[in-house]
């Protein structure tokens, strides 16, 4: 659902010169997902960070800006599941202070994907929404990396891919038995 009418023109503006300014000049790491439709709902790719259990992967985030956005944060959700104390496992809810307590009209979507992607190298354990993933973290790391490397197996599309994951279904090889049902019909 667009959030287009809720916002003050003179913000959309604003987002899309800095959405633009984004896409051409991308913060290390990240690599936005233009979409001209809705200017409010902005979907980026985020490596994972090199020395974390996430390294190698490619999550897929998305920002919410809501109708008070800029002097309310936009709400951010993790697309691609991980397991992290700061995600939520259920919907994908990400909690970090830049985006909550932290948040200031002029950091702007670069400083809060910037934020969420160094979430993924200083994961907190004191403000989770995953308590499992927190008490890993806290007590047994190895084992935190260990699930966190295990549950980021399924990653995201690589940065260049424009469609989402649930848009390019898979297509499985046939049974050797539906191939022979269906030269037997024709």
């Amino acid at each position: 659902m667009s959030n287009v009418e809720n916002v003050c023109p003179q913000v959309l503006r604003g987002v899309a010169r800095e959405l633009r300014r984004l896409a051409a000049n991308p913060p290390a790491g990240i690599k936005l997902v233009l979409r001209d439709d809705d200017l409010t709902d902005v979907v980026a790719h985020i490596e994972g960070p090199a020395d974390t259990p996430y390294a190698g992967g490619v999550f897929r985030v998305r920002l919410v800006l809501g109708r008070e956005f800029p002097t309310a944060p936009p709400r951010a959700y993790f697309l691609t599941k991980l397991f992290h104390p700061n995600v939520a496992p259920d919907t994908g809810e990400v909690c970090v202070n830049t985006l909550k307590r932290d948040w200031r009209a002029e950091l702007g979507l670069g400083h809060a994907l910037l934020a969420i992607r160094c979430l993924l190298i200083a994961p907190n354990a004191d403000s989770a929404l995953n308590a499992d993933a927190a008490a890993l973290l806290r007590d047994r790391y190895d084992d935190y990396f260990a699930r966190a490397r295990l549950a980021g197996a399924s990653r995201a599309p690589p940065a260049d891919a424009e469609a989402p994951p649930s848009a390019k279904r898979e297509r499985r090889a046939p049974h050797p038995k539906d191939k022979r049902r269906i030269l037997k019909r024709l």
